[in-house]
Protein backbone atom coordinates (compact mmCIF):
# COMPACT_ATOMS: atom_id res chain seq x y z
CA UNK A 1 0.00 0.00 0.00
CA UNK A 2 2.82 2.36 0.79
CA UNK A 3 4.27 1.82 -2.70
CA UNK A 4 0.89 2.52 -4.27
CA UNK A 5 0.47 5.62 -2.13
CA UNK A 6 3.92 6.91 -3.03
CA UNK A 7 3.27 6.29 -6.73
CA UNK A 8 -0.02 8.15 -6.53
CA UNK A 9 1.63 11.00 -4.65
CA UNK A 10 4.42 11.30 -7.20
CA UNK A 11 1.91 11.23 -10.07
CA UNK A 12 -0.16 13.93 -8.35
CA UNK A 13 2.92 16.05 -7.83
CA UNK A 14 3.92 15.58 -11.46
CA UNK A 15 0.44 16.44 -12.72
CA UNK A 16 0.21 19.35 -10.32
CA UNK A 17 3.52 20.72 -11.57
CA UNK A 18 2.33 20.41 -15.15
CA UNK A 19 -0.92 22.19 -14.31
CA UNK A 20 0.95 24.90 -12.43
CA UNK A 21 3.25 25.40 -15.41
CA UNK A 22 0.20 25.81 -17.63
CA UNK A 23 -1.96 27.91 -15.32
CA UNK A 24 0.60 30.54 -14.30
CA UNK A 25 1.51 31.83 -17.80
CA UNK A 26 -2.11 31.54 -18.92
CA UNK A 27 -3.28 33.61 -15.97
CA UNK A 28 -0.50 36.13 -16.54
CA UNK A 29 -1.41 36.58 -20.20
CA UNK A 30 -5.12 36.72 -19.36
CA UNK A 31 -4.72 39.40 -16.70
CA UNK A 32 -2.09 41.61 -18.29
CA UNK A 33 -2.75 41.08 -22.02
CA UNK A 34 -6.19 39.70 -22.87
CA UNK A 35 -8.16 41.60 -20.23
CA UNK A 36 -6.87 45.09 -21.22
CA UNK A 37 -7.50 44.36 -24.89
CA UNK A 38 -10.99 43.10 -24.12
CA UNK A 39 -11.66 46.20 -22.03
CA UNK A 40 -10.50 48.42 -24.86
CA UNK A 41 -12.75 46.60 -27.33
CA UNK A 42 -15.75 46.90 -25.00
CA UNK A 43 -15.04 50.60 -24.47
CA UNK A 44 -15.04 51.14 -28.22
CA UNK A 45 -18.47 49.49 -28.47
CA UNK A 46 -20.02 51.31 -25.52
CA UNK A 47 -21.31 54.19 -27.61
CA UNK A 48 -24.79 53.54 -29.07
CA UNK A 49 -24.95 52.13 -32.58
CA UNK A 50 -21.15 51.82 -32.84
CA UNK A 51 -20.86 55.59 -32.57
CA UNK A 52 -17.09 55.57 -32.18
CA UNK A 53 -16.55 53.59 -35.37
CA UNK A 54 -19.12 55.73 -37.20
CA UNK A 55 -17.10 58.78 -36.21
CA UNK A 56 -13.95 57.18 -37.59
CA UNK A 57 -15.63 56.50 -40.92
CA UNK A 58 -17.38 59.85 -41.14
CA UNK A 59 -14.41 62.12 -40.42
CA UNK A 60 -11.70 62.76 -43.05
CA UNK A 61 -9.10 63.07 -40.28
CA UNK A 62 -8.83 59.41 -39.36
CA UNK A 63 -8.32 57.94 -42.85
CA UNK A 64 -5.65 60.57 -43.50
CA UNK A 65 -3.87 59.73 -40.24
CA UNK A 66 -4.06 56.01 -41.01
CA UNK A 67 -2.64 56.61 -44.50
CA UNK A 68 0.20 58.73 -43.06
CA UNK A 69 0.95 56.04 -40.49
CA UNK A 70 1.17 53.37 -43.17
CA UNK A 71 3.31 55.60 -45.38
CA UNK A 72 5.76 56.28 -42.58
CA UNK A 73 5.86 52.58 -41.63
CA UNK A 74 6.64 51.60 -45.23
CA UNK A 75 9.37 54.25 -45.51
CA UNK A 76 11.00 53.26 -42.23
CA UNK A 77 10.87 49.57 -43.10
CA UNK A 78 12.44 50.25 -46.50
CA UNK A 79 15.24 52.42 -45.11
CA UNK A 80 15.95 49.94 -42.31
CA UNK A 81 16.18 47.10 -44.84
CA UNK A 82 18.50 49.09 -47.14
CA UNK A 83 20.84 49.81 -44.24
CA UNK A 84 20.52 46.54 -42.31
CA UNK A 85 21.15 44.04 -45.10
CA UNK A 86 24.64 45.22 -46.11
CA UNK A 87 25.41 45.90 -42.44
CA UNK A 88 24.51 42.33 -41.47
CA UNK A 89 26.46 41.02 -44.46
CA UNK A 90 29.50 42.96 -43.29
CA UNK A 91 29.06 41.50 -39.80
CA UNK A 92 29.30 38.00 -41.26
CA UNK A 93 32.38 38.78 -43.33
CA UNK A 94 34.54 40.86 -40.98
CA UNK A 95 36.93 39.70 -38.25
CA UNK A 96 36.06 39.17 -34.61
CA UNK A 97 37.29 42.56 -33.41
CA UNK A 98 35.45 44.53 -36.07
CA UNK A 99 32.36 42.35 -35.60
CA UNK A 100 32.36 43.11 -31.90
CA UNK A 101 32.55 46.85 -32.56
CA UNK A 102 29.77 46.71 -35.16
CA UNK A 103 27.53 44.61 -32.92
CA UNK A 104 28.13 47.02 -30.06
CA UNK A 105 27.10 49.89 -32.32
CA UNK A 106 23.83 48.06 -32.98
CA UNK A 107 23.14 46.99 -29.40
CA UNK A 108 24.21 50.16 -27.58
CA UNK A 109 20.98 52.03 -28.46
CA UNK A 110 19.03 49.39 -26.50
CA UNK A 111 20.74 50.64 -23.36
CA UNK A 112 19.58 54.21 -23.94
CA UNK A 113 16.05 55.47 -23.45
CA UNK A 114 14.02 56.12 -26.60
CA UNK A 115 13.16 59.51 -25.12
CA UNK A 116 16.83 60.45 -24.77
CA UNK A 117 17.59 59.32 -28.32
CA UNK A 118 14.66 61.30 -29.68
CA UNK A 119 15.77 64.46 -27.88
CA UNK A 120 19.28 63.89 -29.25
CA UNK A 121 17.88 63.84 -32.78
CA UNK A 122 15.95 67.04 -32.07
CA UNK A 123 19.26 68.67 -31.13
CA UNK A 124 21.00 67.35 -34.22
CA UNK A 125 18.24 68.10 -36.75
CA UNK A 126 17.00 71.51 -35.67
CA UNK A 127 17.79 74.60 -37.72
CA UNK A 128 20.75 75.48 -35.50
CA UNK A 129 21.72 71.86 -34.98
CA UNK A 130 24.94 70.11 -35.83
CA UNK A 131 23.83 68.83 -39.25
CA UNK A 132 22.59 72.17 -40.60
CA UNK A 133 25.56 74.05 -39.14
CA UNK A 134 28.00 71.59 -40.72
CA UNK A 135 26.32 71.87 -44.11
CA UNK A 136 26.30 75.65 -43.86
CA UNK A 137 29.97 75.74 -42.86
CA UNK A 138 30.84 73.52 -45.83
CA UNK A 139 29.01 75.88 -48.16
CA UNK A 140 26.48 73.28 -49.22
CA UNK A 141 23.46 75.32 -48.09
CA UNK A 142 22.72 78.97 -47.37
CA UNK A 143 19.55 78.45 -45.36
CA UNK A 144 18.89 75.65 -42.87
CA UNK A 145 17.07 72.60 -44.21
CA UNK A 146 13.88 71.76 -42.29
CA UNK A 147 14.78 68.37 -40.83
CA UNK A 148 12.58 68.41 -37.75
CA UNK A 149 8.86 68.92 -37.06
CA UNK A 150 8.07 67.07 -40.28
CA UNK A 151 8.06 63.57 -41.75
CA UNK A 152 11.78 63.78 -42.50
CA UNK A 153 12.66 64.00 -38.84
CA UNK A 154 10.19 61.24 -37.96
CA UNK A 155 11.66 58.87 -40.55
CA UNK A 156 15.24 59.60 -39.47
CA UNK A 157 14.54 59.18 -35.77
CA UNK A 158 12.40 56.06 -36.08
CA UNK A 159 14.83 54.43 -38.52
CA UNK A 160 17.58 54.88 -35.96
CA UNK A 161 15.45 53.42 -33.17
CA UNK A 162 14.15 50.43 -35.14
CA UNK A 163 17.28 49.56 -37.12
CA UNK A 164 18.50 46.89 -34.61
CA UNK A 165 15.21 45.00 -35.05
CA UNK A 166 16.09 44.62 -38.73
CA UNK A 167 19.81 43.96 -38.38
CA UNK A 168 19.67 41.18 -35.79
CA UNK A 169 17.20 38.81 -37.56
CA UNK A 170 19.03 39.21 -40.88
CA UNK A 171 22.39 38.64 -39.21
CA UNK A 172 21.05 35.52 -37.46
CA UNK A 173 19.83 34.15 -40.80
CA UNK A 174 23.14 34.90 -42.51
CA UNK A 175 25.14 33.19 -39.76
CA UNK A 176 23.31 29.94 -40.48
CA UNK A 177 24.31 29.91 -44.17
CA UNK A 178 27.25 27.72 -45.17
CA UNK A 179 29.71 29.92 -47.13
CA UNK A 180 30.62 26.87 -49.16
CA UNK A 181 27.27 27.02 -50.95
CA UNK A 182 28.13 30.28 -52.69
CA UNK A 183 31.65 29.05 -53.47
CA UNK A 184 30.19 25.89 -54.96
CA UNK A 185 27.91 27.92 -57.22
CA UNK A 186 30.85 30.03 -58.35
CA UNK A 187 32.90 26.87 -58.98
CA UNK A 188 30.11 25.61 -61.23
CA UNK A 189 30.40 28.73 -63.37
CA UNK A 190 28.00 31.21 -61.80
CA UNK A 191 29.31 34.79 -61.59
CA UNK A 192 29.50 36.20 -58.05
CA UNK A 193 26.46 38.40 -58.53
CA UNK A 194 24.40 35.52 -59.91
CA UNK A 195 25.55 33.18 -57.13
CA UNK A 196 24.56 35.78 -54.56
CA UNK A 197 21.15 36.35 -56.14
CA UNK A 198 20.24 32.70 -56.69
CA UNK A 199 21.90 31.06 -53.67
CA UNK A 200 22.67 33.48 -50.87
CA UNK A 201 19.76 35.91 -51.09
CA UNK A 202 16.98 33.29 -50.94
CA UNK A 203 18.58 31.70 -47.87
CA UNK A 204 18.46 35.03 -46.05
CA UNK A 205 14.78 35.65 -46.77
CA UNK A 206 13.50 34.23 -43.44
CA UNK A 207 15.59 36.83 -41.62
CA UNK A 208 14.48 39.57 -44.00
CA UNK A 209 10.81 38.71 -43.53
CA UNK A 210 11.22 38.54 -39.75
CA UNK A 211 12.92 41.94 -39.68
CA UNK A 212 10.35 43.52 -42.00
CA UNK A 213 7.48 42.25 -39.85
CA UNK A 214 9.10 43.46 -36.65
CA UNK A 215 9.95 46.93 -37.92
CA UNK A 216 6.68 47.49 -39.74
CA UNK A 217 4.54 46.31 -36.82
CA UNK A 218 6.47 48.37 -34.27
CA UNK A 219 6.43 51.50 -36.42
CA UNK A 220 2.63 51.43 -36.68
CA UNK A 221 2.17 52.20 -32.99
CA UNK A 222 5.15 54.45 -32.24
CA UNK A 223 4.44 57.52 -30.12
CA UNK A 224 7.46 59.17 -28.44
CA UNK A 225 9.69 59.73 -31.47
CA UNK A 226 6.94 61.02 -33.82
CA UNK A 227 5.59 63.34 -31.13
CA UNK A 228 9.03 64.94 -30.64
CA UNK A 229 10.30 64.99 -34.22
CA UNK A 230 7.05 65.29 -36.15
CA UNK A 231 4.78 68.21 -36.83
CA UNK A 232 1.04 68.78 -36.32
CA UNK A 233 0.33 68.18 -40.02
CA UNK A 234 1.91 64.73 -40.00
CA UNK A 235 0.39 63.18 -36.89
CA UNK A 236 0.49 59.40 -36.64
CA UNK A 237 -2.06 56.97 -35.26
CA UNK A 238 -0.24 56.41 -31.97
CA UNK A 239 -0.15 60.15 -31.29
CA UNK A 240 -3.84 60.49 -32.14
CA UNK A 241 -4.77 57.72 -29.70
CA UNK A 242 -2.87 59.45 -26.89
CA UNK A 243 -4.58 62.75 -27.72
CA UNK A 244 -8.02 61.16 -27.57
CA UNK A 245 -7.35 59.50 -24.23
CA UNK A 246 -5.31 62.11 -22.35
CA UNK A 247 -6.11 65.39 -24.06
CA UNK A 248 -9.78 65.17 -25.01
CA UNK A 249 -10.85 62.31 -22.67
CA UNK A 250 -12.66 60.75 -25.62
CA UNK A 251 -12.26 57.16 -24.47
CA UNK A 252 -14.68 55.70 -27.01
CA UNK A 253 -12.86 57.08 -30.05
CA UNK A 254 -9.46 56.37 -28.52
CA UNK A 255 -10.44 52.76 -27.85
CA UNK A 256 -11.81 52.40 -31.39
CA UNK A 257 -8.53 53.72 -32.79
CA UNK A 258 -6.68 51.22 -30.61
CA UNK A 259 -8.81 48.38 -31.98
CA UNK A 260 -8.10 49.57 -35.53
CA UNK A 261 -4.37 49.66 -34.79
CA UNK A 262 -4.48 46.17 -33.26
CA UNK A 263 -6.45 44.76 -36.20
CA UNK A 264 -4.05 46.38 -38.66
CA UNK A 265 -1.05 44.87 -36.90
CA UNK A 266 -2.66 41.41 -36.90
CA UNK A 267 -3.41 41.69 -40.61
CA UNK A 268 0.22 42.62 -41.28
CA UNK A 269 1.48 39.66 -39.27
CA UNK A 270 -0.95 37.31 -40.99
CA UNK A 271 0.13 38.54 -44.41
CA UNK A 272 3.79 38.20 -43.49
CA UNK A 273 3.31 34.63 -42.30
CA UNK A 274 2.46 33.68 -45.89
CA UNK A 275 6.07 34.36 -46.87
CA UNK A 276 7.80 32.70 -43.95
CA UNK A 277 6.77 29.88 -41.67
CA UNK A 278 6.32 30.74 -38.04
CA UNK A 279 8.89 28.12 -37.12
CA UNK A 280 11.48 29.83 -39.33
CA UNK A 281 10.73 33.19 -37.73
CA UNK A 282 11.12 31.67 -34.28
CA UNK A 283 14.47 30.10 -35.18
CA UNK A 284 15.75 33.40 -36.63
CA UNK A 285 14.76 35.30 -33.50
CA UNK A 286 16.79 32.97 -31.25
Amino acid sequence: MSRVASTAASRLARDGGWLLTLIVPTAFLGIFFVAPLAGMALESLRAPSFGSYSALLGSPLYPRVLFTTFKVAVLITGFCLLIAYPYAYLLCRCGKVVRGVLLAAVLLPFWTSVLVRSFAWVTLLQDTGLINEALRAAGVIDEPIPLVRNLTGVVIGMTHVLLPFMVLPIYAAMKRIDPGLVRAAETLGAPPARAFRLVYLPLTMPGVVAGVLLVFSLSLGFYITPSLLGGPKDILLGELIVQRFSGQLDFGTGAALGVVLLATTLVVLAAGSRFAKLSDLTDVGR
